[in-house]
Protein backbone atom coordinates (compact mmCIF):
# COMPACT_ATOMS: atom_id res chain seq x y z
CA UNK A 1 0.00 0.00 0.00
CA UNK A 2 1.25 3.47 -0.65
CA UNK A 3 2.18 5.19 2.75
CA UNK A 4 2.48 8.41 1.05
CA UNK A 5 -1.17 7.93 -0.61
CA UNK A 6 -2.90 6.51 2.62
CA UNK A 7 -1.42 9.18 5.07
CA UNK A 8 -2.62 12.25 2.40
CA UNK A 9 -6.07 10.21 1.82
CA UNK A 10 -6.60 9.60 6.46
CA UNK A 11 -5.60 13.64 6.62
CA UNK A 12 -8.12 14.36 4.49
CA UNK A 13 -10.66 12.43 6.84
CA UNK A 14 -12.98 15.22 8.59
CA UNK A 15 -14.53 14.12 11.83
CA UNK A 16 -16.63 16.85 12.31
CA UNK A 17 -17.71 16.80 8.47
CA UNK A 18 -18.26 13.12 9.46
CA UNK A 19 -20.23 13.70 12.77
CA UNK A 20 -22.71 15.79 10.60
CA UNK A 21 -23.32 13.64 7.83
CA UNK A 22 -24.37 10.58 10.23
CA UNK A 23 -26.39 13.17 12.34
CA UNK A 24 -28.13 14.46 9.59
CA UNK A 25 -28.45 10.99 7.68
CA UNK A 26 -29.99 9.37 10.54
CA UNK A 27 -32.48 12.85 10.82
CA UNK A 28 -33.99 11.65 7.39
CA UNK A 29 -36.57 9.08 7.68
CA UNK A 30 -35.95 6.77 4.99
CA UNK A 31 -37.87 3.25 5.71
CA UNK A 32 -38.07 1.05 2.55
CA UNK A 33 -39.81 2.48 -0.60
CA UNK A 34 -39.54 5.87 0.87
CA UNK A 35 -35.72 6.80 0.47
CA UNK A 36 -35.75 9.73 -1.30
CA UNK A 37 -34.93 12.33 0.84
CA UNK A 38 -32.07 10.20 1.64
CA UNK A 39 -30.57 9.23 -1.25
CA UNK A 40 -30.60 13.72 -2.69
CA UNK A 41 -29.43 14.43 0.59
CA UNK A 42 -26.31 12.40 -0.15
CA UNK A 43 -26.67 13.49 -4.41
CA UNK A 44 -26.34 16.85 -2.99
CA UNK A 45 -23.11 16.60 -0.79
CA UNK A 46 -21.41 14.87 -3.56
CA UNK A 47 -22.10 17.55 -5.81
CA UNK A 48 -21.37 20.22 -3.32
CA UNK A 49 -18.03 18.54 -3.25
CA UNK A 50 -17.62 18.50 -7.04
CA UNK A 51 -17.84 15.11 -7.50
CA UNK A 52 -19.60 13.41 -10.16
CA UNK A 53 -22.51 11.15 -8.95
CA UNK A 54 -25.41 9.24 -11.75
CA UNK A 55 -28.48 8.33 -10.18
CA UNK A 56 -29.79 4.40 -11.32
CA UNK A 57 -33.39 4.19 -11.55
CA UNK A 58 -34.91 1.44 -9.24
CA UNK A 59 -38.64 2.21 -10.32
CA UNK A 60 -40.63 5.21 -10.96
CA UNK A 61 -39.48 7.64 -7.83
CA UNK A 62 -36.75 5.36 -6.36
CA UNK A 63 -32.86 5.42 -7.36
CA UNK A 64 -29.70 4.52 -6.31
CA UNK A 65 -26.70 6.47 -6.44
CA UNK A 66 -23.91 5.19 -8.41
CA UNK A 67 -20.11 6.94 -8.50
CA UNK A 68 -16.78 5.99 -10.05
CA UNK A 69 -13.47 7.64 -9.55
CA UNK A 70 -9.62 6.41 -10.91
CA UNK A 71 -8.64 4.77 -14.36
CA UNK A 72 -10.31 1.92 -15.61
CA UNK A 73 -13.01 -0.64 -14.77
CA UNK A 74 -14.08 -0.60 -11.22
CA UNK A 75 -12.06 -3.38 -9.37
CA UNK A 76 -13.98 -2.50 -5.74
CA UNK A 77 -16.90 -1.01 -4.70
CA UNK A 78 -18.20 0.50 -1.69
CA UNK A 79 -22.09 0.10 -0.87
CA UNK A 80 -24.46 0.87 1.71
CA UNK A 81 -27.53 1.10 1.73
CA UNK A 82 -29.52 3.98 2.77
CA UNK A 83 -33.11 2.47 3.58
CA UNK A 84 -34.15 1.64 7.15
CA UNK A 85 -36.74 -0.86 9.09
CA UNK A 86 -39.82 1.17 9.72
CA UNK A 87 -40.01 3.46 13.01
CA UNK A 88 -40.79 2.57 16.48
CA UNK A 89 -41.92 6.00 16.80
CA UNK A 90 -42.35 8.34 14.55
CA UNK A 91 -41.31 11.06 17.12
CA UNK A 92 -38.10 9.61 18.62
CA UNK A 93 -36.33 8.27 15.16
CA UNK A 94 -33.99 10.80 15.19
CA UNK A 95 -30.46 11.07 16.09
CA UNK A 96 -29.68 11.13 19.85
CA UNK A 97 -25.98 11.98 20.62
CA UNK A 98 -24.58 11.84 24.06
CA UNK A 99 -20.65 10.88 24.98
CA UNK A 100 -19.45 10.14 21.60
CA UNK A 101 -22.38 7.75 20.69
CA UNK A 102 -25.04 8.30 18.53
CA UNK A 103 -28.48 6.87 18.43
CA UNK A 104 -31.57 6.21 16.53
CA UNK A 105 -33.58 4.55 13.64
CA UNK A 106 -30.22 3.55 11.05
CA UNK A 107 -27.51 4.50 13.13
CA UNK A 108 -26.02 0.95 12.61
CA UNK A 109 -27.96 -0.96 9.95
CA UNK A 110 -26.64 1.12 8.01
CA UNK A 111 -26.32 5.13 8.23
CA UNK A 112 -23.24 4.70 9.82
CA UNK A 113 -21.45 2.82 7.11
CA UNK A 114 -23.04 4.98 4.88
CA UNK A 115 -21.90 7.93 6.31
CA UNK A 116 -18.61 6.42 6.83
CA UNK A 117 -18.28 5.23 2.94
CA UNK A 118 -19.23 8.85 1.69
CA UNK A 119 -16.57 10.39 4.45
CA UNK A 120 -13.94 8.22 2.74
CA UNK A 121 -14.99 8.97 -0.73
CA UNK A 122 -14.39 12.56 -0.06
CA UNK A 123 -11.36 12.07 1.60
CA UNK A 124 -10.06 9.77 -1.64
CA UNK A 125 -11.40 12.45 -4.02
CA UNK A 126 -8.92 15.08 -2.68
CA UNK A 127 -6.64 13.12 -4.36
CA UNK A 128 -4.92 14.03 -7.66
CA UNK A 129 -6.77 12.48 -10.49
CA UNK A 130 -3.86 9.82 -11.29
CA UNK A 131 -3.44 9.09 -8.22
CA UNK A 132 -7.34 7.90 -7.31
CA UNK A 133 -7.69 4.31 -7.59
CA UNK A 134 -10.35 2.58 -9.45
CA UNK A 135 -13.09 2.18 -7.38
CA UNK A 136 -16.79 2.83 -7.21
CA UNK A 137 -19.44 3.97 -4.31
CA UNK A 138 -22.93 2.70 -4.90
CA UNK A 139 -25.53 3.81 -2.52
CA UNK A 140 -28.95 1.72 -2.61
CA UNK A 141 -32.50 1.23 -1.64
CA UNK A 142 -34.78 -1.50 -0.69
CA UNK A 143 -32.56 -3.62 1.27
CA UNK A 144 -34.75 -3.91 4.35
CA UNK A 145 -37.60 -5.16 2.08
CA UNK A 146 -36.19 -7.81 -1.01
CA UNK A 147 -32.94 -6.09 -2.08
CA UNK A 148 -34.40 -4.45 -5.65
CA UNK A 149 -31.61 -2.08 -5.44
CA UNK A 150 -28.33 -4.38 -5.39
CA UNK A 151 -30.40 -6.32 -7.92
CA UNK A 152 -30.87 -3.21 -10.37
CA UNK A 153 -27.21 -2.57 -9.92
CA UNK A 154 -25.97 -6.35 -10.67
CA UNK A 155 -27.76 -6.02 -13.85
CA UNK A 156 -25.71 -3.55 -15.51
CA UNK A 157 -22.41 -4.31 -13.34
CA UNK A 158 -20.67 -7.28 -11.59
CA UNK A 159 -17.45 -5.73 -10.24
CA UNK A 160 -14.92 -8.47 -8.76
CA UNK A 161 -15.16 -7.25 -4.94
CA UNK A 162 -17.05 -4.84 -3.06
CA UNK A 163 -17.44 -3.98 0.83
CA UNK A 164 -21.06 -3.75 2.36
CA UNK A 165 -21.02 -1.72 5.40
CA UNK A 166 -23.43 -3.74 7.65
CA UNK A 167 -22.64 -3.66 11.39
CA UNK A 168 -19.98 -5.74 12.46
CA UNK A 169 -18.42 -4.16 15.30
CA UNK A 170 -15.72 -3.10 12.54
CA UNK A 171 -15.21 -7.22 12.19
CA UNK A 172 -14.41 -7.93 8.52
CA UNK A 173 -16.39 -11.09 7.43
CA UNK A 174 -15.58 -13.23 4.47
CA UNK A 175 -18.18 -15.27 5.26
CA UNK A 176 -22.15 -15.07 5.43
CA UNK A 177 -24.91 -17.23 6.55
CA UNK A 178 -27.63 -18.41 4.62
CA UNK A 179 -31.40 -17.16 4.76
CA UNK A 180 -34.94 -19.23 4.79
CA UNK A 181 -38.09 -17.76 5.45
CA UNK A 182 -40.62 -19.75 6.12
CA UNK A 183 -44.40 -19.87 6.21
CA UNK A 184 -47.36 -21.66 8.09
CA UNK A 185 -50.43 -21.89 8.70
CA UNK A 186 -53.12 -24.15 10.24
CA UNK A 187 -56.61 -24.54 9.46
CA UNK A 188 -59.07 -25.42 12.22
CA UNK A 189 -62.86 -25.16 12.68
CA UNK A 190 -64.73 -22.13 13.90
CA UNK A 191 -66.84 -22.90 16.85
CA UNK A 192 -68.33 -20.76 20.18
CA UNK A 193 -65.97 -20.05 22.27
CA UNK A 194 -67.61 -21.53 24.99
CA UNK A 195 -67.95 -25.05 22.85
CA UNK A 196 -63.76 -25.12 21.75
CA UNK A 197 -64.23 -29.39 21.92
CA UNK A 198 -66.62 -29.13 18.76
CA UNK A 199 -64.10 -27.52 17.26
CA UNK A 200 -60.25 -26.99 16.02
CA UNK A 201 -58.38 -24.29 17.34
CA UNK A 202 -55.53 -23.33 14.71
CA UNK A 203 -53.90 -21.28 17.44
CA UNK A 204 -53.46 -24.55 19.53
CA UNK A 205 -52.35 -26.37 16.35
CA UNK A 206 -49.58 -24.10 15.48
CA UNK A 207 -48.06 -24.42 19.04
CA UNK A 208 -47.89 -27.85 18.70
CA UNK A 209 -46.61 -27.69 15.52
CA UNK A 210 -43.94 -24.71 16.32
CA UNK A 211 -43.16 -26.84 19.95
CA UNK A 212 -42.12 -30.45 17.76
CA UNK A 213 -40.18 -28.10 14.86
CA UNK A 214 -38.05 -26.65 18.06
CA UNK A 215 -36.95 -30.24 19.54
CA UNK A 216 -35.61 -30.81 16.09
CA UNK A 217 -31.93 -31.29 16.63
CA UNK A 218 -31.17 -29.08 13.32
CA UNK A 219 -33.57 -26.08 15.60
CA UNK A 220 -32.20 -27.09 18.75
CA UNK A 221 -30.64 -23.69 19.80
CA UNK A 222 -28.21 -25.22 22.40
CA UNK A 223 -27.24 -27.59 19.86
CA UNK A 224 -27.07 -26.42 16.37
CA UNK A 225 -25.46 -23.60 14.90
CA UNK A 226 -28.56 -22.88 12.67
CA UNK A 227 -30.35 -19.57 13.98
CA UNK A 228 -34.72 -19.94 14.73
CA UNK A 229 -36.13 -17.58 15.16
CA UNK A 230 -40.42 -17.22 15.61
CA UNK A 231 -40.94 -13.98 13.98
CA UNK A 232 -44.51 -13.47 13.33
CA UNK A 233 -47.67 -15.74 14.82
CA UNK A 234 -51.04 -14.28 14.00
CA UNK A 235 -54.99 -15.50 14.03
CA UNK A 236 -58.04 -14.98 12.67
CA UNK A 237 -59.70 -12.20 14.34
CA UNK A 238 -64.03 -13.16 14.29
CA UNK A 239 -64.94 -12.37 17.89
CA UNK A 240 -65.76 -14.97 20.53
CA UNK A 241 -64.86 -18.04 18.60
CA UNK A 242 -62.54 -20.71 18.49
CA UNK A 243 -60.13 -19.54 16.04
CA UNK A 244 -60.08 -21.10 12.48
CA UNK A 245 -56.66 -19.62 10.82
CA UNK A 246 -53.49 -19.15 12.62
CA UNK A 247 -50.43 -17.50 10.32
CA UNK A 248 -47.07 -18.03 11.89
CA UNK A 249 -43.69 -16.80 10.09
CA UNK A 250 -40.11 -18.47 10.80
CA UNK A 251 -36.79 -16.92 10.25
CA UNK A 252 -33.29 -19.35 9.57
CA UNK A 253 -30.65 -17.95 9.54
CA UNK A 254 -27.84 -20.88 8.29
CA UNK A 255 -24.05 -21.51 8.33
CA UNK A 256 -22.36 -21.50 5.50
CA UNK A 257 -22.07 -25.26 5.58
CA UNK A 258 -26.00 -25.81 5.99
CA UNK A 259 -28.10 -25.36 2.15
CA UNK A 260 -31.87 -23.88 1.96
CA UNK A 261 -32.37 -27.16 0.07
CA UNK A 262 -31.48 -29.21 3.42
CA UNK A 263 -33.71 -27.22 5.55
CA UNK A 264 -36.41 -27.68 3.27
CA UNK A 265 -36.19 -31.55 3.90
CA UNK A 266 -35.37 -31.79 7.37
CA UNK A 267 -38.73 -29.21 8.05
CA UNK A 268 -40.51 -31.39 5.50
CA UNK A 269 -39.79 -34.63 7.16
CA UNK A 270 -40.32 -33.06 10.27
CA UNK A 271 -43.83 -31.73 9.74
CA UNK A 272 -44.88 -35.20 8.22
CA UNK A 273 -44.08 -36.44 11.57
CA UNK A 274 -46.31 -33.91 13.63
CA UNK A 275 -49.63 -34.95 10.89
CA UNK A 276 -49.40 -37.81 13.18
CA UNK A 277 -49.54 -36.44 16.47
CA UNK A 278 -52.30 -34.06 15.91
CA UNK A 279 -55.49 -35.09 15.35
CA UNK A 280 -57.24 -32.80 12.03
CA UNK A 281 -54.04 -30.74 11.46
CA UNK A 282 -54.65 -28.91 8.47
CA UNK A 283 -50.73 -27.59 7.44
CA UNK A 284 -49.21 -25.81 4.48
CA UNK A 285 -46.36 -24.85 4.75
CA UNK A 286 -44.35 -22.62 2.13
CA UNK A 287 -40.80 -20.97 1.48
CA UNK A 288 -41.45 -17.68 0.64
CA UNK A 289 -37.63 -16.86 0.51
CA UNK A 290 -34.15 -18.41 0.27
CA UNK A 291 -30.61 -17.34 -0.33
CA UNK A 292 -27.25 -19.73 0.14
CA UNK A 293 -24.59 -18.28 2.36
CA UNK A 294 -20.64 -18.55 1.34
CA UNK A 295 -17.49 -18.98 2.55
CA UNK A 296 -14.67 -17.15 1.19
CA UNK A 297 -11.86 -17.10 3.90
CA UNK A 298 -9.53 -13.98 4.64
CA UNK A 299 -6.83 -15.15 2.35
CA UNK A 300 -7.01 -12.63 -0.31
CA UNK A 301 -5.98 -9.04 -1.46
CA UNK A 302 -8.79 -7.76 1.04
CA UNK A 303 -7.61 -9.67 4.05
CA UNK A 304 -3.86 -8.80 3.64
CA UNK A 305 -4.43 -5.15 3.59
CA UNK A 306 -6.59 -5.83 6.81
CA UNK A 307 -3.62 -7.03 8.25
CA UNK A 308 -1.85 -4.26 7.69
CA UNK A 309 -4.61 -1.54 8.49
CA UNK A 310 -6.14 -2.34 11.56
CA UNK A 311 -2.92 -2.49 13.76
CA UNK A 312 -2.57 0.94 12.90
CA UNK A 313 -6.29 1.54 14.30
CA UNK A 314 -5.36 -0.11 17.50
CA UNK A 315 -8.56 -2.83 16.13
CA UNK A 316 -8.31 -6.68 16.49
CA UNK A 317 -8.39 -8.48 13.49
CA UNK A 318 -10.51 -11.35 13.61
CA UNK A 319 -12.46 -12.92 10.84
CA UNK A 320 -16.10 -13.86 11.78
CA UNK A 321 -19.33 -15.04 9.90
CA UNK A 322 -22.23 -12.08 9.51
CA UNK A 323 -25.37 -13.98 10.86
CA UNK A 324 -28.06 -12.19 9.24
CA UNK A 325 -29.34 -11.58 5.50
CA UNK A 326 -28.07 -9.16 3.56
CA UNK A 327 -27.67 -8.04 -0.23
CA UNK A 328 -23.95 -9.74 0.36
CA UNK A 329 -26.05 -12.74 -0.50
CA UNK A 330 -27.31 -11.34 -4.11
CA UNK A 331 -23.83 -9.95 -4.60
CA UNK A 332 -22.35 -13.43 -4.23
CA UNK A 333 -25.18 -15.26 -5.92
CA UNK A 334 -24.33 -12.69 -8.93
CA UNK A 335 -20.38 -13.56 -9.05
CA UNK A 336 -18.97 -11.01 -7.04
CA UNK A 337 -17.10 -11.69 -3.71
CA UNK A 338 -18.39 -9.72 -0.57
CA UNK A 339 -16.83 -8.59 2.24
CA UNK A 340 -19.20 -7.60 4.90
CA UNK A 341 -17.48 -4.79 7.60
CA UNK A 342 -18.95 -1.84 9.06
CA UNK A 343 -19.90 0.09 12.37
CA UNK A 344 -22.45 -0.67 14.96
CA UNK A 345 -23.51 -3.80 16.20
CA UNK A 346 -26.43 -6.20 15.12
CA UNK A 347 -27.06 -6.44 18.77
CA UNK A 348 -28.84 -3.12 18.76
CA UNK A 349 -30.03 -2.83 15.07
CA UNK A 350 -33.70 -2.91 13.85
CA UNK A 351 -34.39 -1.71 18.11
CA UNK A 352 -35.32 1.46 19.72
CA UNK A 353 -31.95 0.88 21.50
CA UNK A 354 -29.92 1.60 18.14
CA UNK A 355 -26.94 3.01 17.94
CA UNK A 356 -23.23 2.90 17.18
CA UNK A 357 -19.76 5.46 18.33
CA UNK A 358 -18.63 8.34 16.48
CA UNK A 359 -14.81 6.70 16.79
CA UNK A 360 -16.29 3.31 15.22
CA UNK A 361 -17.72 5.36 12.16
CA UNK A 362 -14.40 7.13 11.95
CA UNK A 363 -12.45 4.17 12.14
CA UNK A 364 -14.68 2.49 9.01
CA UNK A 365 -13.77 6.01 7.06
CA UNK A 366 -10.06 5.16 7.29
CA UNK A 367 -10.54 1.28 6.56
CA UNK A 368 -12.82 1.73 3.46
CA UNK A 369 -10.36 4.42 2.32
CA UNK A 370 -7.28 2.10 2.93
CA UNK A 371 -9.50 -0.78 1.42
CA UNK A 372 -9.41 1.68 -1.75
CA UNK A 373 -6.06 2.41 -2.12
CA UNK A 374 -5.13 -1.45 -1.77
CA UNK A 375 -6.56 -1.90 -5.11
CA UNK A 376 -3.43 -0.94 -6.65
CA UNK A 377 -1.66 -4.08 -5.23
CA UNK A 378 -4.61 -6.10 -5.55
CA UNK A 379 -2.85 -9.45 -7.11
CA UNK A 380 -6.04 -11.62 -8.48
CA UNK A 381 -6.19 -10.03 -12.17
CA UNK A 382 -9.41 -8.72 -12.68
CA UNK A 383 -11.79 -10.26 -15.27
CA UNK A 384 -15.22 -7.90 -16.06
CA UNK A 385 -18.51 -9.56 -14.84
Amino acid sequence: MNEQLLEATWNAIDADRLRRILIELVDIYSPSGKEEDAQVYLESLLHEAGLQVERQLVDDERFNLHAVMGQGEPQLYLVGHVDTVPAWDLEEYGAQEEWGVVRGLGTADMKGGCAAMVEAWLALATLPANERPPVGLLLVVGEEENGDGSARFLETRQPPWVVIGEPTSLSPCFSHYGYVEVSLVTQGRRIHSSLPELGHNAVESMLKVLLHLGKDPLFDREQSQLVYSIREMSSSQAGFVVPDRCDAMIDLHLPPGITPAQVRLAMEERLASVRQTIPGLNLEMAIDFSSNGYQLGGDNWLGRALESVCPRLNLPLQFNAFRSHSDGNLFFEAGVQPLILGPGSLETAHTADEQTSLAEVEAAARIYAALCLAVAQREEPYVPG
